[in-house]
C-alpha cells in the first residue's frame, strides 16, 4: 500500500493533556503507525492552562520544528497570542494570530512538498481557508473536521454580540464548508446544524478512547485512602477545563446544600482561567467540602478516575448542541457513573437516555443538580456503569474509529 502523504492544521497538539489537542495528537500517532505520512501545523501548549506550557516556554515567540514521540511525524509550531483571561475578543484574537503565523509556515510547504490530504481542524474555523487554498493550488483533498460549532457558541453564550460581525463569520464559515471535500464532526446533533448550512452530508467522526489504558479499577476504598479521603467519603468529581462555558457555579451550589452531609467531598481538577475565581467564591461561601487538585499527571489519570462515587459533566444550556465533551468519553471507558447536564433534545441528553450510560438533568438548574448528585448516590447504578464501560468498547474504541476514518480518507484520495 502506497503512503499517503497528509497535512494537519490545528490551534491544538500534544502534550496539551485534554480536549482538542489530545485527540488531535493521538489521531496523527495512529495514522502514522498505519501508512501515513503526517506533517504538523499547530501552536504550543497552551491548554487548558492558557499559558505556553513547559519546555516550550522560551521557543513561544518563533517557530520551532521537531518529531513526535514516536519520530514519525513532523511537527512545526507557530507563536500565538495566548490570553490569560480569554474573553470574546481575545480569543478572535489568539485565533487570528495563530492563523497568521501558521498561513507564514504553510508557504514553504505549498512548493517544497506536495501532500494528498489537508485536514483542519475547528476551532478555530477560520483554519479551513488554508486547506481550501492548498488544495487549489497543490490539488489535494480537503478534509474540515469540527469539534466545536464555535460561530453559534460565541454568539449563543454571549462572548460576540456584533450581529454584522456574526454574519461575516458564516458568509466565511459557508464558504469553507462549500469547497471542502469532506466534512465531519463529533454528534448527530452538530451534524444536523452543520448539514443544514453546508448542504451535503457529514461524516461521523466522533471523539475517542484508548479503552486499554482507562479501564474500570476495583476497590475504590483504598484508592480513596491513597488520594487522602476517608474509605466511606463520597467523592463527587469534575475532571476538565474550568472555563466560562461549563456553568461550574452550580458545583459550588450543590456543595453548599449538602455541607450538613461531612462525607460529601467535591472535587473539580484541571486548570483553566475561571479557576481562581471559583476558588476565591468556594472560600467565600466557607465551602470546606470543596476541593481543587491539580491536573493529574496522565499515568495516574485512570487510578484518579476510578476514585470517584459520581462523575460530572456540566454545560450551560446554550452549549448543549453545540459542543460534545470529550470528558465523556474517558468516563465511560473507566465504567464511570456521569451525571451529565444536557437538556431535553440535545443530542446529548438523547444519546445518555438510549444507551442508559449516565444520569442527565436539566442545565443551568443547581437544585436538579444537587438532588441528582444524591440520587446517583443513595440508588444503586451497575446497570449504568456496565452499560457505560461496553459503549465504549463498542463505539469509542480508538482503533475502530481511526480505521473507519481511514478507510474514509483512502476512498476519497
Amino acid at each position: 500500500m502506497q503512503s499517503k502523504r497528509l497535512l494537519l492544521i490545528t490551534g491544538n497538539y500534544m502534550p496539551e493533556p485534554t480536549g482538542t489537542g489530545k485527540c488531535n495528537g493521538e489521531m496523527i500517532r495512529w495514522l502514522s503507525a498505519n501508512g501515513y505520512e503526517c506533517t504538523v501545523i499547530t501552536s504550543y501548549p497552551h491548554y487548558p492552562q492558557w499559558k505556553v506550557q513547559p519546555p516550550y516556554t522560551r521557543k513561544r515567540y518563533w517557530y520551532s520544528r521537531e518529531l513526535s514521540a514516536d519520530g514519525r511525524a513532523r511537527i512545526y509550531r507557530c507563536p500565538q497570542y495566548v490570553p490569560g483571561n480569554p474573553s470574546g475578543k481575545r480569543r478572535v484574537l489568539m485565533d487570528f494570530s495563530f492563523a497568521c503565523a501558521a498561513f507564514l509556515r504553510m508557504l514553504p510547504l505549498l512548493v517544497s512538498r506536495k501532500y494528498d490530504i489537508v485536514i483542519t481542524v475547528a476551532p478555530p474555523f477560520h483554519l479551513g481557508l488554508m486547506g481550501v487554498l492548498y488544495k487549489k493550488l497543490r490539488g489535494a483533498r480537503f478534509f474540515y473536521h469540527i469539534q466545536d460549532l464555535q460561530i453559534e457558541a460565541a454568539r449563543d453564550l454571549g462572548m460576540i454580540s456584533s450581529a454584522a460581525f456574526i454574519r461575516l463569520l458564516f458568509s466565511i464559515e459557508g464558504y469553507i464548508l462549500r469547497q471542502a471535500d469532506q466534512v465531519s464532526s463529533i454528534s448527530e446533533g452538530m451534524i444536523q446544524r452543520i448539514r443544514a448550512k453546508a448542504g451535503k452530508e457529514i461524516f461521523f467522526f466522533p471523539n475517542w478512547t484508548d479503552v486499554s489504558t482507562f479501564y474500570p479499577l476495583e476497590d475504590r476504598e483504598q484508592l480513596k485512602k491513597a488520594y487522602g479521603f476517608a474509605a466511606t467519603d463520597r467523592v463527587i468529581l469534575y475532571a476538565g477545563a474550568i472555563g466560562e462555558k461549563q456553568g461550574l457555579e452550580t458545583i459550588l451550589h450543590a456543595a453548599s446544600v449538602m455541607k450538613s452531609s461531612p462525607s460529601f467531598r467535591f472535587l473539580i481538577c484541571g486548570a483553566g482561567p475561571y479557576k481562581k475565581q471559583l476558588q476565591d467564591r468556594a472560600v467565600t461561601m466557607r465551602l470546606e467540602n470543596v476541593f481543587f487538585p491539580e491536573t493529574q499527571p496522565f499515568e495516574q489519570f485512570n487510578r484518579f478516575l476510578n476514585m470517584a462515587d459520581v462523575h460530572l459533566v456540566i454545560q450551560k444550556s446554550g452549549a448543549g448542541d453545540l459542543v460534545m465533551p470529550s470528558k465523556l468519553t474517558t468516563i465511560l471507558a473507566v465504567g464511570g457513573l456521569a451525571l451529565v447536564t444536557a437538556n431535553e433534545g440535545t443530542s446529548l441528553h438523547t444519546l445518555i437516555k438510549e444507551h442508559e450510560i449516565g444520569i442527565v438533568i436539566a442545565s443551568d438548574d443547581q437544585q436538579a443538580l444537587a438532588e441528582g448528585i444524591v440520587r446517583a448516590i443513595e440508588k444503586r447504578q451497575e446497570h449504568i456503569t456496565s452499560n457505560a464501560r461496553q459503549y465504549a468498547l463498542e463505539y469509542l474504541a480508538l482503533d475502530k474509529v481511526m480505521m473507519r476514518f481511514s478507510s474514509t480518507l483512502r476512498e476519497s484520495t
